[in-house]
């Protein structure tokens, strides 16, 4: 992986490049930033920098061999840890290196790539992935051994966010009390969600969400896509990279969220005065309870971007509306002016406590009856 495949965060790649030819590495650093802004191809071109001794962003200049292990992630001072779960071929106490070919194919079709994309890829299925204490019993056997080339050995956590309590505590001791030329290099989109004790103990680098004109160029530039298309997609894809390819593609919607959503929101609507309606929206709460937890949470982070999105369109801040909905009949015209500041806070509310009960293993067809039920209420509010 070289810097000059990343796109845009020129400061931090400046930054990385400087220190780490001049020597300056600390042993633990954080990289935080959004879905698609390029933390785990930043740390995979920075691991290259440093076990390959370079010295510039297109990662040529010093040992050809070790670069050439970086084109299949294979170089063996080089280990992955990431969120993960059993599935149809792995049983029972699943860990990183049950999977690790898969992730290196994962990460090489798309270093942008997403958790959920990655949970998809794996076949997680009803189940929700995360870093175990067997991951970080294996952290501890890896950099316990000498490097096999006699330099670093660098270990790359990705979603640190999704470690345990227990695996967290056990890779503590080793984050204060490191092995000589041992680097940790932990991956995050959500900083807070990581115990205090080891936040404290890294150097951190906040990425931030990509400028859409540079979105746009790469479109252009590696892609050929033509101008008026590439700013369109750069634009709805927010600064997520990730989501853009995903536009290019074609493939944003593999699951119908968009039907699902429209469904959902005329089923409430017409639930006012009409009893049988509910009956529709506990049918809705049946069906999307049949899909994977980590599904159900993506669809509903979904439905808090339709909705602040139908804000902005209410309160006539046009410019930064990026959705375009293609569902016959459904327009933020007549769907805005049921969101407003009166709602909105209890409609998001409502959202983000069915996540948060979804992720601690609550039932879903409850959870999201209770959140349908609620809607019907919120959606007219005066």
């Amino acid at each position: 992986m070289h810097f000059t495949e990343i796109i845009g965060q020129d400061y931090i790649k400046n930054h990385l490049i400087k220190s780490a030819v001049a020597g300056r590495i600390p042993h633990a650093q954080l990289f935080v930033g959004p879905e698609g802004s390029g933390t785990l191809a930043m740390a995979i071109a920075y691991a290259q920098l440093v076990l390959c001794k370079n010295t510039s962003q297109d990662n040529s200049e010093g040992n050809q061999s070790c670069n050439l292990k970086f084109q299949s992630l294979s170089h063996p001072d080089l280990h992955f840890i990431f969120p993960n779960t059993s599935n149809d071929e792995v049983k029972s106490k699943p860990k990183s290196a049950d999977f690790l070919a898969d992730f290196r194919e994962f990460t090489l079709a798309n270093p942008y790539g997403s958790l959920f994309d990655w949970y998809k890829h794996l076949g997680v299925k009803n189940k929700q992935g995360e870093i175990r204490v067997e991951d970080a019993t294996d952290i501890l056997k890896a950099l316990a051994l000498k490097s096999y080339e006699g330099g670093y050995k660098i270990m790359i956590v990705w979603m640190a966010e999704k470690m345990n309590i227990a695996a967290s505590n056990k890779i503590l001791k080793l984050l204060e009390e490191p092995p000589e030329k041992t680097l940790f290099l932990l991956i995050a989109e959500d900083e807070e969600a990581i115990i205090q004790t080891i936040r404290s103990r890294c150097q951190v680098l906040h990425f931030g969400a990509l400028p859409e004109k540079i979105i746009a160029a790469s479109l252009v530039n590696r892609f050929q896509v033509e101008t008026n298309l590439a700013d369109k997609i750069a634009h709805q894809s927010q600064g997520n990279y990730n989501k853009a390819m995903h536009f290019l593609k074609h493939d944003e919607d593999e699951l119908p969220f968009e039907e699902w959503f429209v469904h959902w929101v005329r089923s409430a609507f017409k639930a006012k005065g009409n009893a049988t309606a509910i009956y529709d929206l506990i049918a809705w709460s049946d069906s999307i309870a049949s899909i994977g937890r980590e599904s159900q949470k993506q669809f509903l982070n979904y439905c808090i971007v339709m909705f602040r999105q139908a804000l902005l369109h209410n309160y006539e801040t046009k410019e930064l509306v990026y959705v375009e909905p293609q569902t016959s009949g459904f327009t933020f015209d007549k769907f805005a002016p049921f969101v407003t500041g009166n709602n909105i806070s209890e409609i998001f509310e409502s959202l983000s406590d069915a996540i948060y009960m979804i992720e601690r293993n609550g039932n879903a067809k409850i959870v999201l009856t209770d959140l349908s039920i609620k809607l019907t209420r919120l959606i007219h509010k005066k």
